[in-house]
């Protein structure tokens, strides 16, 4: 590879981590042909950019953006591939659902909105962890909550006056 070849390798990768606060740095090393047709054609039906990477490149990349990636650059050893995605379980899940058939990949590391979580243990907590709209899903269900048992009560006192007057000092 020239050396125009690498800078234009790092500018890309710089800029596909920059547009993304979702990367998970993983092993697929070993995967035969088919497992790894497969484990991209999963990666890319869940909107998910999977890419084997040089680790000095990449290093060169994170280390040319102001995100802080903490520990993240010290794991890039051996073989290594990244995911970036929008959704920060995404890839996790992938993962886990791939792994029930073999043992790769394996997760060296993610970065999730500025959280840096490294190694394969923390696969389970990366799996849990919740996506922007189901966030936005639950904090939008629970301040509807109060509303509807406010409507639902004064529908039960029914439409006199004197039953909405007791309903609401019942409450």
């Amino acid at each position: 590879m020239t050396k125009e070849e690498k800078s234009r390798v790092i500018e890309d990768l710089t800029a596909q981590l920059a547009g993304t606060n979702v990367v998970y740095v993983t092993d697929i090393s070993g995967l035969n042909a088919e497992n790894t047709s497969n484990l991209r054609r999963a990666c890319f039906k869940a909107g998910i950019k999977l890419e084997v990477v040089k680790n000095t490149l990449l290093e060169k990349a994170m280390g040319s953006l102001d995100n802080n990636y903490g520990d993240l650059p010290s794991i890039l050893k051996g073989s290594t591939s990244i995911m970036i995605a929008e959704n920060g379980n995404a890839p996790a899940k992938i993962i886990k659902e791939f792994r029930k058939k073999s043992d790769k990949p394996v997760l060296k590391g993610a970065y999730i909105h500025e959280a840096v979580f490294i190694g394969d243990n923390q696969l389970d907590a990366l799996v849990s962890l919740k996506s922007k709209d189901e966030v936005i899903g639950e904090i939008i269900g629970l301040l509807q909550s109060p509303a509807k048992n406010v409507v639902s009560a004064l529908k039960s006192g029914g439409s006199t006056i004197a039953g909405l007057v007791k309903t609401l000092s019942e409450r």
